[in-house]
């Protein structure tokens, strides 16, 4: 799941940035109104983490944008704020919880994972599946052929990446910048590795194989024609 992220302080931002993403969900930062709203108007996020002073256009501005533009992601607002008329104003406006800054991690993780269980209507709708493989977006689990696989944060963002777009053919580029959040350099060889331990779990005990290279284009995740 993919979390947007608008702090215009550095160190909150990061220690959101770094503390979602080791969580297994993949983030990404504004750290100005203008930039937030753009982000969250063209991106496909799941769910928006929204502090409420910040340059250029203030978090009210945002959502208030964001709900007229038909923008329905849940919205956290993360603010020092703490008057009652704030939080009324943030929820009358359209955000779906309100967190007073400082904030203890847990709990804005668990708000975080309640949040994306309610936007997705029910837990169903959170559970991806190809043939016998299934991946429980809010418990964040993965199994195959009813037996439970471990993975790292990183391994289950890029399984989660490849059950959405399957039959896809991923390119290496992408799957760097959704997974990594960085810039595809064709000297490293991180993308390769991670596949391969992917596949270790996912894919060499078990038929058919489901995860397949593409020389010279990428990985695709998809159920072979043979079975």
């Amino acid at each position: 799941m993919k979390i947007l992220i608008v702090e215009d302080e550095p160190k909150t931002g990061d220690y959101l940035k770094q503390g979602l993403s080791e969580s297994g969900f993949v983030t990404e930062l504004a750290v100005n109104g203008v930039d937030g709203l753009h982000l969250a108007l063209t991106g496909d996020f799941d769910l928006l983490v929204l502090d409420v002073m910040l340059p250029g256009l203030n978090g009210w501005q945002i959502l208030e944008q964001l709900r007229h533009g038909g923008k329905d992601m849940p919205v956290l607002f993360l603010t020092a704020r703490d008057q009652v008329e704030d939080r009324v104003k943030g929820l009358e406006l359209g955000a779906d919880d309100y967190l007073v800054k400082p904030f203890a991690f847990s709990e804005l993780l668990a708000r975080v994972r309640t949040l994306l269980r309610r936007g997705k209507g029910n837990l169903e709708a959170s559970v991806l599946h190809v043939a016998d493989l299934e991946l429980d977006l809010l418990r964040r689990r993965v199994s195959r052929a009813g037996r439970r696989i471990d993975l790292t944060a990183k391994e289950f963002a890029l399984l989660e990446l490849l059950l959405r777009r399957q039959a896809e053919v991923l390119p290496r580029s992408l799957i760097a910048s959704q997974v990594w959040d960085m810039n595809f350099d064709s000297d490293t060889n991180v993308i390769e590795v991670a596949m391969r331990r992917l596949r270790a779990k996912v894919d060499d005990p078990f038929e058919p194989k489901l995860i397949r290279t593409v020389r010279g284009m990428g990985y695709v995740l998809e159920v072979p024609d043979c079975a």
